[in-house]
Protein backbone atom coordinates (compact mmCIF):
# COMPACT_ATOMS: atom_id res chain seq x y z
CA UNK A 1 0.00 0.00 0.00
CA UNK A 2 2.79 2.07 0.80
CA UNK A 3 5.00 1.31 -2.29
CA UNK A 4 3.86 3.80 -4.22
CA UNK A 5 2.11 2.02 -6.50
CA UNK A 6 -1.66 2.60 -5.66
CA UNK A 7 -2.89 0.53 -8.52
CA UNK A 8 -0.85 -2.81 -8.00
CA UNK A 9 -1.62 -2.34 -4.32
CA UNK A 10 -5.48 -2.13 -5.50
CA UNK A 11 -4.97 -5.25 -7.62
CA UNK A 12 -3.38 -7.13 -4.81
CA UNK A 13 -6.45 -6.18 -2.25
CA UNK A 14 -9.33 -7.10 -4.51
CA UNK A 15 -7.34 -10.59 -5.30
CA UNK A 16 -6.70 -10.99 -1.48
CA UNK A 17 -10.60 -10.07 -0.78
CA UNK A 18 -11.56 -12.69 -3.96
CA UNK A 19 -9.84 -15.34 -2.18
CA UNK A 20 -10.33 -14.65 1.13
CA UNK A 21 -13.58 -12.98 1.78
CA UNK A 22 -13.37 -13.25 5.80
CA UNK A 23 -10.33 -11.39 6.30
CA UNK A 24 -11.57 -8.78 7.74
CA UNK A 25 -8.64 -6.20 8.18
CA UNK A 26 -8.23 -6.39 4.25
CA UNK A 27 -11.80 -4.25 3.66
CA UNK A 28 -10.37 -1.41 5.77
CA UNK A 29 -7.08 -1.32 4.43
CA UNK A 30 -8.43 -1.14 0.91
CA UNK A 31 -10.76 1.30 1.46
CA UNK A 32 -8.26 3.56 3.16
CA UNK A 33 -6.40 3.15 0.07
CA UNK A 34 -9.35 4.26 -2.23
CA UNK A 35 -9.86 7.04 -0.21
CA UNK A 36 -6.47 8.21 -0.69
CA UNK A 37 -6.71 7.64 -4.52
CA UNK A 38 -9.96 10.04 -4.45
CA UNK A 39 -12.14 6.93 -5.26
CA UNK A 40 -14.80 7.35 -2.79
CA UNK A 41 -17.87 5.74 -4.03
CA UNK A 42 -15.37 2.42 -4.59
CA UNK A 43 -13.93 3.00 -0.97
CA UNK A 44 -17.44 3.55 0.32
CA UNK A 45 -18.75 -0.19 -1.32
CA UNK A 46 -15.54 -1.65 0.32
CA UNK A 47 -16.26 -0.17 3.87
CA UNK A 48 -20.00 -1.77 3.60
CA UNK A 49 -18.89 -4.76 2.20
CA UNK A 50 -16.24 -4.81 4.71
CA UNK A 51 -19.26 -3.88 7.55
CA UNK A 52 -21.37 -6.85 6.66
CA UNK A 53 -18.21 -9.90 6.75
CA UNK A 54 -17.18 -7.81 10.00
CA UNK A 55 -20.93 -8.58 11.46
CA UNK A 56 -21.11 -11.91 9.92
CA UNK A 57 -17.92 -13.15 11.77
CA UNK A 58 -19.00 -10.86 14.95
CA UNK A 59 -16.11 -8.51 14.69
CA UNK A 60 -17.44 -5.45 16.08
CA UNK A 61 -14.24 -3.46 16.54
CA UNK A 62 -13.39 -3.86 13.03
CA UNK A 63 -17.04 -3.03 12.06
CA UNK A 64 -16.73 0.25 13.88
CA UNK A 65 -13.53 1.51 12.53
CA UNK A 66 -14.98 1.02 9.07
CA UNK A 67 -18.09 2.45 9.93
CA UNK A 68 -16.35 5.51 11.03
CA UNK A 69 -14.43 5.60 8.08
CA UNK A 70 -17.68 5.15 6.03
CA UNK A 71 -18.90 8.51 8.10
CA UNK A 72 -16.07 10.58 6.96
CA UNK A 73 -16.44 9.96 3.78
CA UNK A 74 -20.43 10.78 3.43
Amino acid sequence: MNSGDPAAAAAHFRALLERNADYIPAYLMYAQLLARESRTNEAKQILSTGIAAAAKKGDQHASSEMEALLTELS
